[in-house]
């Protein structure tokens, strides 16, 4: 199984130590080689006054040195060449580590810093923040988390101390980074620029849970609850039918509409768990006959959503035509009135 770099810093840290390593292997040999040659090559009592001698002012003939010496640049060519190389490459991958490819399972989450807090958008349509008591980031551990960091106002950092990312959050700009975390716990994500005057206090969880633990907070977090009851706080329970639709449809591969039927109701009410995808949903309540008023609404499926309907009843009709009756009723006395009026004074002239 191939093992992913942490972070980017991981990936430069690669880097230094593959460099640091040759370094050092290079540096060994070199300096061995040197003391070697000066240890045989000393000066002592016994000289050798031959032909092959070099002297000085003249070059050396005979022996292997040109061989030695081609062997030696063509080493280190292919060692400079295979270094830009992979050096080039492990640049690439900081870049573009091609965690976009869904056999690797990333995970998407949008940034967003603001005076003095973080929201977390995430590609399911989940929303949290660390605004109070919020979640705060919340990701699963051993899985590449990709970031889009930005600002809403002035000019953050957001960067994790103990997992070694950071990512600049400027308005109007975003700024792409990738980290993995290796173990499950919490952590703390920090404001690193000088944004006014709680900054020191621009903190964050950062909630890192197994993938079980993960994908059941998900479920958590995508759970409906409708009810529907009259004007008397009455259940109802039979006559209508419920159905969601994702505004955004088009943009999934899969149709994100779901019908409910009054069987599926429990004394009036339901809890759905089988929505993937948060986010806004339109919400439409039909009843069968003219008993009640259907309802048209829109909610945005962030976080749990536990919604009433109270649902207006024939009763308000009624009272309307009984009012409009009395209405009606007293206008035709204030005519016959004026009639009377207008006779006698018509008499008495």
């Amino acid at each position: 199984m191939e093992v992913l770099p942490r972070t980017r810093v991981d990936v430069f840290e690669n880097i230094f130590l593959v460099f640091l390593g040759l370094g050092t292997l290079v540096g060994i040999v070199v300096v061995a080689y040197t003391l070697y040659n000066a240890y045989k090559y000393r000066d002592t009592e016994e000289r050798d006054d031959g032909e092959d001698l070099p002297s000085v002012g003249e070059l050396p003939t005979g022996g292997k040195g040109g061989k030695k010496l081609f062997l030696s640049f063509g080493l280190s060519a292919i060692i400079v060449i295979s270094l830009v190389i992979w050096t080039y490459s492990m640049l690439l991958y900081v870049e573009d580590p091609g965690l976009d490819n869904p056999s690797e399972e990333a995970l998407e989450v949008d940034v967003e810093g603001f005076a003095f807090d973080w929201n977390y958008y995430y590609d399911n349509g989940l929303e949290t923040s660390s605004v109070g008591s919020g979640d705060g980031m919340v990701i699963p551990a051993d899985t590449p988390i990709m970031i889009d960091v930005t600002s809403t106002d002035v000019w953050h950092t957001f960067g994790i101390s103990e997992l070694r990312v950071k990512a600049d959050a400027i308005p109007g700009e975003s700024d792409e980074t990738w980290f993995v975390a290796e173990e499950p716990g919490t952590y703390t994500a920090e404001c690193f620029e000088l944004c006014g005057p709680g900054h020191s206090d621009m903190e964050s969880p950062v909630e890192v849970m197994s993938q079980d633990e993960y994908d059941q907070w998900v479920d958590d977090q995508l759970t409906m609850t409708i009810t529907l009851e009259d004007e008397g706080e009455e259940r109802i329970t039979d006559g209508f039918e419920l159905a969601l639709e994702h505004q955004d449809n088009d943009e999934f591969d899969e149709d994100y509409s779901f019908t409910y039927s009054d069987d599926e109701f429990e004394n009036g009410s339901i809890t759905i768990d089988e929505i993937e995808q948060g986010g806004p949903y339109d919400v439409a309540i039909t009843f069968e006959d003219d008993e009640y008023e259907d309802i048209e609404d829109t909610i945005s499926f962030t976080e749990p959503v536990d919604e009433t309907y109270t649902v207006e009843g024939p009763e308000d009709d009624d009272e309307d035509e009984e009012a409009d009756d009395e209405n009606n009723d007293t206008d035709d006395d204030e005519e016959t009135n004026d009639d009377t009026t207008d006779e006698d004074g018509g008499d008495d002239e």
